[in-house]
């Protein structure tokens, strides 16, 4: 029995001993980004063992099942045949988790978790953002590492000698299984083995880096095994009376701004041009053009993103619905497809012919069922241009040739029109075609201000011009130089409304959300925004709390005028706060999210 307790108490240390490792890489790797000390890296060991300890535990559990059955059949050749294939197997999703946990990091900024299962249902666009050699590069190291493991995993001699007190070792084997689940469980507690466990820093880097990714990655595919989030932090009448009193569908005395009520409308979503890239970041020189439109159309100053992913903000953008930490409502057509929309309603309401235009995979997270079933009669995508077109961006078909594309739709379309627009040049790996700054995450957003300026310019030399408002704004902020979540500067993102039909230039200063331009739109179009209920319009006199809400992977911040909240609910505990009603603001958030998760269920 002894020769068998140590193969098993040698394979679980080599395990936690592989878990520990990767730790290490994986903050060394970072370590350009995320500033910490050898000190940092020990302690990270110390508060992330509990998570490896358990899992190792798991990992443990074929190997003690069969050497278990081996005390009555003790066939080493048998049970070789069995682990070794178990070994190559686990080796491979070790190697395959910490490599991705370790890539994709440095784009998201949160662990490994099911949530990037979502977008492998479209793998072409979900390694656009990377270079071949970056992907050759990391499958090479997933290659290697899985042999180091599964050939130190083999290194370990199994021998399986006849026993004599079979009965005694069985009752003694049978006695380790409560000491193993136990262990998985992390103790006899009331609360079991949890990623928040790990966390013991202010500093989100060090948490992250505490846990284990195979925990975090299987913990997750329990929580996603359906796409139904809820949250119940109080009593429905708290939360319903909250909620009542923050979001009011009605316009009344609205701020005119606009010449007219039915006007041509362009919505362009820019890809990741969040405000630390404009004047809002104090950069005037990487978006010259949005930051001079500023000063003269409507410009929005304290707008802030829902979220952080594409699907998630062009969902909030047209049917002013929250977003939610683990999930991507678009991905849900029974409750997508149900949602109000900005095109249907101009449809209905004022007759208007509709198109979408994104030079992507319009099949990407869903999105051609939810833009469809929205009310977007016609769609232009990466298909309808030239396979050379096709090929001009790692994402699709790049920015300067859609635009043009654009500039066709408003002389061809049926007055008065729609037409939503998606950006994709500035996204990773910012592939496009000029070179003004050594940075290529600021190249990429130079050259979109560029085509937005060229095309803005276009127009202006045209009669539609004088009947036309364009709507530009981020589908979301991104992760850069440093920049988290835990800075408000991240979700900040500039709303712009330009055009002939606005009346003057003005600056509006009320904090608002991405989530709000139906509401606002409609509000000046004279037309009833009543199914928009997670919408404001500010420019109504009923809107009296002005604050925004941003939700991402596993938190949420919330902001006002004068006070900030990061929350972060695998710690359950905040991360940032300042300012003097940020109690108030997270009994707000608490209050946002039942109600939201709430309505998400009764689909």
């Amino acid at each position: 029995m002894l020769q068998r307790v140590l193969y098993l108490l040698k394979t679980y240390l080599l395990t936690v001993l592989i878990f520990i490792v990767a730790k290490m890489g994986f903050m060394f790797y970072h370590a350009g980004v995320q500033s910490f000390t050898v000190t940092n890296v020990f302690e990270v060991i110390r508060h992330g063992l509990s998570l490896d300890l358990s899992m190792g535990l798991y990992i443990l559990s074929l190997p003690f099942l069969c050497l278990a059955v081996s005390i009555w059949v003790p066939r080493e050749r048998l049970f070789r045949n069995i682990l070794r294939p178990f070994y190559i197997v686990i080796s491979l999703a070790m190697a395959l988790i910490f490599v991705a946990d370790t890539s994709l990091y440095e784009f998201w900024l949160f662990k490994l978790d099911a949530f990037c299962l979502q977008y492998l249902e479209t793998p072409t666009e979900a390694m656009a953002s990377v270079s071949t050699s970056y992907i050759l590069m990391r499958l090479l190291t997933i290659a290697l590492l899985t042999a180091i493991f599964t050939w130190a995993y083999w290194k370990i001699p199994l021998k399986l000698p006849k026993i004599r007190k079979r009965i005694l070792s069985s009752i003694g084997a049978l006695l380790l299984i409560p000491l193993i689940i136990i262990g998985i469980r992390g103790g006899l507690d009331e609360s079991t083995t949890n990623i928040g466990q790990v966390y013991y820093s202010q500093n989100q880097f060090l948490n992250h880096s505490a846990v284990n990714p195979i925990f975090s990655f299987f913990a997750s595919l329990e929580k996603s095994g359906s796409n139904i989030v809820s949250f119940k932090f109080m009593d429905q009448k708290t939360c319903d009376d909250i909620v009542n009193q923050l979001y009011n569908t009605q316009s009344i005395d609205c701020d005119t701004l606009l010449t007219t009520n039915t006007p041509n409308i362009i919505v362009i979503l820019l890809e990741s041009c969040g405000g630390q890239f404009t004047e809002i970041g104090g950069r005037t020189d990487i978006t010259p053009n949005l930051n001079k439109m500023a000063k003269e159309g409507i410009y929005f100053a304290n707008c802030h993103a829902n979220s952080w992913r594409t699907d998630r903000g062009t969902l909030c953008t047209w049917s002013g619905y929250p977003s939610f930490p683990n999930t991507s409502v678009m991905k849900i057509p029974a409750k997508s497809r149900t949602l109000p929309n900005i095109a249907r309603t101009l449809q209905q309401e004022r007759g208007y012919s509709t198109h979408y235009l994104y030079g992507g995979d319009i099949n990407f997270t869903n999105m051609r069922s939810y833009l469809v079933s929205g009310g977007f009669q016609d769609l232009t995508w990466k298909t309808d241009y030239t396979t050379d077109e096709q090929q001009t961006a790692r994402w699709g078909v790049r920015d300067d040739i859609t635009f043009q594309t654009l500039t066709q739709l408003t002389k061809t379309m049926k007055q008065p029109f729609l037409i939503g627009y998606s950006t994709l040049s500035s996204h990773s790996p910012w592939d496009v075609p000029i070179h003004h700054f050594d940075d290529e995450v600021l190249n990429a957003f130079y050259y979109l201000d560029q085509c937005v300026g060229n095309f803005i310019q276009q127009l202006r030399h045209t009669e539609l011009w004088n009947h036309t408002l364009i709507v530009m704004l981020p589908d979301h902020g991104i992760v850069h130089a440093g920049l988290d979540e835990s800075n408000p500067l991240l979700n900040h993102i500039p709303m712009l409304w330009l055009g002939g039909v606005v009346k003057q230039p003005r600056r509006i200063e009320q904090v608002c959300n991405q989530t709000d331009l139906p509401a606002t739109l409609l509000g000046q179009l004279g037309i009833a925004h009543d199914e928009y209920t997670f919408s404001r319009d500010v420019l109504s006199t009923t809107y009296k709390h002005p604050f925004a809400i941003h939700t991402y992977d596993d938190g949420y911040t919330i902001i006002d005028s004068t006070s900030f909240v990061n929350y972060d609910f695998i710690s359950n505990r905040v991360v940032t706060t300042s300012g003097k009603d940020s109690d108030k603001l997270m009994q707000w958030a608490k209050a946002i999210l039942q109600a939201a998760s709430k309505d998400l269920g009764e689909r």
